[in-house]
């Protein structure tokens, strides 16, 4: 042997013996990648950890406790993804642990910081007056290329059915995301008449032809001859979001068109049918606005604050900023994920890992991804003749491939948590648990616990909630979500626990919604809503629902929640044709509406689909039949009373599943709203009965109704008015102390 070879051999033991006797990393971005990762000489990069973890397991294997992966205090941009596979799992007596030292904080980044000094005064006179006098004196640029940024992104359309994109350059400001130039500040924009609905892909339209329509805001005549202009909002139906370019402004018809169709055709007349303008200079007239100069560089901003020692963040990874691939007993502890343009943490094929006392914040799309998303393999496809297949790393067609395939197992593995997070400012949704197999009713018994997770559709809308959750058996408790026009839960799968959360403040502008969903899948069964608090949900004024057990939903079971001030004017219970829906021992307070509201709907408004849904190639039939096997074990032991559900009554026109049955609204505490809790929609086949509910204007023995402490007295009247009623444990509904969650 050599002496260069002898001297890298006691190099690599020397450097593993350091190792084995400390049985922990340290990462500093003050230290080097040469040093061999002790706390006096710590790595600088995470990648240089990784790979000490793996030289320390080959020539070690695994200590007693595990190897902790310590970052200390600051800030790690990536350049790319921070991928961590089966190489790098632990044992179930030693797991692999990166986190935070104590007391110190540490982010981990998809982006670049931008130094406060890095800000002028705008000087381009020509720009000035683009802007409005007090803008031109507040708004700020910086020379992004200066700063060796060169890729913006692409501004590309998404919405509903649509595939979810990464976000384009997005702009943080001390931790918020900062707003791209848009018109109205607040509120939006009424579509005016419409000459042509463009073409409809929902329904097999390809012509590729987008909308044209009038504008009711005479702003939009500053605008014409524009590029690269674009709207958002629902433009058809009020659960049917759409980011979609302009083409051009007739300023003498009073016109807009579109480059691209809506899924279902642009209309008008509806409250919710409206948009905002975004990404146009002239309209940066208020603190907290940006606009980017493609062709320049050039970044205007106006700060809502002092700029001095502001931390200023710019996204630039379009690829997840951590991703589990295949690891087992691997955890993140205590870190801040964040500015990233895509997903902020990626689970694929994990068992056994833990996201615990995280922040994930500030990304283009979802905050904490588990399971595979789609890719789109046909642009001319719809929903309903979807081509597309598995991928991993991106969302991409998701949500059609969910639809197409309601089996999908996304190959999230199991066992895997998310505990004590918070999730906010994404743009596509919070955290997304998935585990288990909906076609063998394998559990996975995933969760999300103790989770904080809030303004979680700054891009993507309907069915991106705050947490989403498919396959079977998994588990969603103790979580707070809130601050939303949208959704809050949207389930899938069956079995799954919702428990003790708490949400509230969502669905607040949108129609269709509700803070907790499920539709279109009958094989999709034992689901339970037990001790939740929701308060303060929905909109008067639009189509809300509280539990939305939507087209065909079945055995859901609600016990033991509390519903305060609920908005929602379609029922605290909303089905359409459902089968057993059981609501019991519930307290609901204030309703605008009915407790329970069950609609024929196949009879009704949905009679034209009936064949569509029920018979041959039908979307029901096929979910049933070819999906799952709904007559065959395991679903036919498991939900034998979901045989008779394809049964034909009427050759060809109507089946046993378009009537409703076994729903049951039973011993609920119901203070206000209508005297007769329940209300059926469409005729005889609207099935729900009610038995031994309290319905009651008088305070039925709260522990202090005014400031909502809902607790029941020991001697509450309620317990006499409806035998057998049981406590609720108001006080457990929502997130708990802990030793990430003070």
């Amino acid at each position: 042997m050599n002496i260069k070879c002898l001297l890298a051999t006691w190099l690599v033991l020397a450097n593993c013996t350091i190792l084995a006797h400390a049985q922990s990393i340290h990462i500093n971005p003050k230290g080097n990648d040469k040093n061999p990762g002790t706390k006096e000489k710590p790595v600088a990069s995470l990648e240089a950890a990784r790979s000490l973890v793996r030289k320390y397991k080959k020539a070690k294997g695994l200590p007693n406790g595990g190897i902790n992966v310590v970052l200390h205090e600051g800030i790690y941009d990536l350049q790319q993804s921070f991928l961590l596979t089966e190489e790098d799992g632990g044992k179930k007596d030693a797991p692999i642990i990166w986190s935070a030292a104590k007391g110190e904080k540490v982010s981990i980044t998809g982006g670049k910081t931008i130094q406060p000094e890095k800000f002028k005064h705008i000087t381009d006179e020509n720009i000035l007056k683009r802007l409005d006098k007090n803008a031109a004196n507040n708004v700020l640029q910086a020379d992004l290329r200066a700063e060796g940024i060169k890729n913006f992104g692409n501004h590309r359309q998404y919405g509903h059915a649509l595939p979810v994109v990464p976000a384009t350059l997005e702009l943080f400001y001390k931790g918020e995301p900062m707003t791209l130039s848009r018109y109205p500040n607040k509120g939006a924009m009424k579509i005016g008449k419409v000459a042509d609905p463009g073409s409809v892909p929902r329904t097999g339209d390809k012509s590729n032809r987008g909308a044209l329509f009038a504008y009711t805001d005479m702003r939009h005549k500053k605008w014409a001859g524009q590029n690269n202009l674009w709207i958002q909002g629902t433009l058809n139906y009020g659960f049917g979001d759409d980011y979609n370019p302009i083409e051009f402004i007739d300023t003498i018809a009073g016109q807009v068109k579109l480059k691209k169709p809506h899924i279902y055709g642009v209309a008008a007349g509806k409250d919710f049918q409206e948009y905002v303008a975004i990404n146009i200079l002239e309209e940066l007239d208020s603190p907290g606005e940006w606009y980017i100069d493609e062709t320049s560089g050039i970044l205007y901003f106006w700060p809502p604050t002092d700029l001095k020692d502001a931390l200023i963040q710019v996204s630039m990874l379009e690829d997840p900023i951590i991703a589990m691939e295949g690891a087992e007993y691997l955890q993140l502890k205590g870190l801040t994920v964040e500015a990233g343009r895509g997903i902020g943490i990626y689970i694929e094929r994990c068992n056994h890992t833990l996201v615990v006392g995280c922040t994930v914040r500030n990304v283009g799309t979802s905050g904490i991804f588990m399971g595979q998303g789609a890719k789109l393999l046909d642009e001319n496809s719809s929903v309903d003749d979807y081509v597309g297949e598995p991928q991993s790393r991106q969302i991409g067609s998701f949500q059609n491939h969910m639809y197409r395939y309601s089996t999908w197992n996304r190959k999230a593995g199991s066992n895997n948590g998310v505990l004590s997070c918070d999730v906010y400012n994404t743009g596509s949704g919070g955290i997304f648990i998935s585990g288990g197999d909906k076609k063998t009713l394998t559990k996975g018994n995933s969760y999300a616990e103790n989770c904080r997770v809030y303004n979680y559709t700054r891009r993507n809308k309907f069915t991106w909630a705050g947490i989403r959750v498919d396959g079977c058996g998994n588990r969603i408790s103790h979580n707070e979500i809130f601050n939303s026009d949208w959704h809050g839960i949207f389930v899938h799968g069956n079995e799954h626990i919702f428990e003790y959360n708490y949400i509230h403040d969502v669905t607040l502008n949108s129609n269709d919604t509700s803070p907790w969903y499920i539709g279109r899948n009958p094989s999709d069964r034992g689901n339970i809503i037990r001790y939740n608090y929701l308060d303060n949900c929905g909109n008067p004024n639009r189509m809300t629902m509280g539990i939305y057990c939507d087209d065909s939903s079945s055995d859901v079971y609600v016990y033991g929640n509390v519903f305060n001030n609920m908005k929602t004017d379609h029922g605290v219970l909303f089905s359409n044709a459902g089968w057993h829906l059981v609501m019991k021992n519930n307290i609901v307070i204030n309703p605008i509406a009915h407790t329970a509201v069950v609609s024929a709907s196949y009879y009704t408004w949905a009679a034209p689909q009936a064949a569509q849904m029920y018979g041959k190639g039908g979307l029901l039939r096929k979910r049933l039949e070819e999906d799952v096997n709904f007559r065959s074990p395991p679903y036919s032991t498991r939900y034998p009373e979901l045989l008779p559900y394809l049964d034909e009554l009427v050759e060809g026109k109507e089946w046993q599943g378009m009537r409703s049955r076994g729903n049951m609204l039973e011993g609920n505490l119901i203070v206000g709203g209508p005297e007769n809790p329940i209300k059926l929609l469409g005729g005889q086949y609207a099935q729900m009965d009610g038995k031994n509910n309290w319905v009651t204007k008088e305070d039925p023995g709260f522990v202090d109704i005014k400031n909502r402490n809902f607790n029941l007295k020991p001697d509450a009247k309620v317990y006499k008015m409806i035998p057998g009623f049981q406590p609720i444990p108001f006080d457990k509904m929502g997130t708990y102390k802990d030793q990430y969650r003070k």
